[in-house]
């Protein structure tokens, strides 16, 4: 058995990384570890490489909005090996410099398959480890399928190291996978097929701009199949035969690739949680508030990897990490503040959101003022030929202050971010307006949706 850790963290993507760096500053001795190369699902499986792509979709489409309106796109397309040897370009160093980054800190850097084989060991590919404490970030994984020819379907992962797009892709869901990776590969010349089993998408996001964002996509010919479930995926020669189920009726479509985007769960399947005495389910580690586990208080938890009311957000996860070691060094049960975080489904445009929907301000009993817009003949969507855009503030008609806000339109994923810090800080609507933006400047948008 190696000698004791004060703190061994599992998983080092950014939430075990924050920790691990946090405390490793502090004088203890830290070790972390991950069977996977270092900096997790944002930075080489997720966010970062998919944002990459998502270039080459706003390229494209911002040349097709500009058509006739003094820009030729004559024969312009994404030439796909290009892009992506581009988003290695970002990829590939970032295990390495996560490394160095740790060792710095006086992080040790293990690699294997972490199991824990009591309440305080561990074991990593047949050695075992002892720790005070222990902080699992593992992440998420794919929900797992259960219909015939689920493993003839692809995750996001292999999406992003696609090194040739086919000419017909079949997502399976509706969430945030299906949409983003649908409109890149749209932009990028194959036809997009969405199959949603619910009767809505994208159901953490106001109805009203989804309906809208559903509209858009279909303009660029992504279609969307509502209220079907996958029966099973059969492949032959290279093609895949998809059986659906719409109510009563079975139908085939025929596609050249099935990509998963039907939901997450907690990495924790593997790393035998049983043997430490630590509660878990899908949703993550049952923890109290100050992220420690209910049932084995030598185990912490952040992230995917967490039960809480936090978003599955790469930010979350930072916050849930800085938390979660503050508190292991100073013994404290401080919570997450949760309060004004954003979120963005990051189409072209993208729909984003913070704070409550309509229907849960109501339901909490706010009296709630809509103020819904229509900004798609506003100047800064004119100016770039777009013709789809909207935002809905929510705002407390007795204090004021701003409940929610939604918005759909190209760079309001950067503009939900000013209702972020208001709804963070206790601003009323006013406040917030009274704020002069540069103009013109898609900030200076703000006020007037006010």
């Amino acid at each position: 058995m190696n000698e004791d850790y004060d703190l061994i963290v599992i998983g080092a993507g950014m939430a075990g990384v924050a920790a691990a760096n946090k405390c490793g500053a502090a004088g203890w001795r830290v070790a972390i570890v991950d069977a996977l190369p270092y900096g997790g699902t944002c930075a080489l499986r997720g966010c970062d490489p998919k944002k990459i792509l998502r270039r080459g979709a706003e390229i494209i489409d911002a040349v097709r909005l500009m058509q006739g309106k003094g820009i030729d796109p004559g024969d312009l397309s994404i030439n796909w090996a290009d892009l992506m040897a581009h988003k290695r370009g970002f990829t590939d160093p970032v295990p390495d410099k996560m490394e160095k980054g740790l060792s710095g800190n006086g992080v040790e850097t293990l690699h294997g398959a972490a199991r824990f084989t009591g309440d305080n060991t561990l074991e990593v590919d047949g050695t075992t480890y002892q720790s005070e404490r222990f902080l699992v970030a593992a992440g998420a994984m794919p929900r797992p399928l259960g219909f015939t020819g689920a493993n003839l379907v692809i995750d996001s992962t292999d999406f992003l190291d696609l090194e040739a797009l086919p000419e017909r892709v079949l997502f399976i869901g509706g969430g945030f996978v299906s949409f983003e990776f649908a409109h890149i590969a749209a932009r990028a010349g194959a036809k997009p097929i969405v199959v949603d089993r619910g009767a809505r998408p994208l159901g953490g996001f106001d109805p009203d701009l989804v309906e809208m964002l559903i509209d858009r996509s279909a303009g660029i010919g992504v279609e969307l199949i509502r209220e079907t479930e996958i029966v099973s995926v059969a492949e032959a020669s290279g093609v895949f035969t998809v059986e659906v189920k719409s109510g009563d009726q079975v139908r085939t479509i025929e596609t050249d690739l099935v990509v998963h985007g039907a939901g997450r769960v907690a990495a924790l399947a593997d790393l035998s949680l049983e043997a430490a005495g630590v509660d878990y389910s899908d949703k993550g580690i049952v923890v109290a508030p100050h992220l420690q586990s209910t049932t084995n208080s030598a185990v912490y938890a952040a992230g995917d990897s967490a039960d809480t009311d936090g978003m599955p957000l790469t930010p979350v996860a930072v916050i849930e990490g800085k938390v979660a070691a503050s508190n292991m060094l100073k013994n404290a049960q401080t919570a997450p503040d949760y309060a004004g975080i954003p979120t963005a489904v990051f189409t072209v445009p993208e729909v984003a959101r913070v704070g409550m929907l309509e229907n849960e301000a109501r339901d909490a009993g706010h009296d709630v003022d809509v103020r819904f817009t229509d900004t798609r003949d506003w100047y800064s969507n004119y100016r770039i030929g777009e013709t789809s855009a909207a935002g809905k503030i929510l705002v407390d008609r007795s204090s004021g202050k701003i409940l929610g806000a939604h918005l759909f339109g190209p760079e309001y994923g950067e503009l939900i971010n000013f209702f972020g810090l208001a709804i963070k800080l206790g601003l009323t609507a006013k406040q917030l307006q009274s704020m002069t933006a540069a103009y013109p400047s898609v900030g200076s948008d703000l006020g007037s949706l006010l």
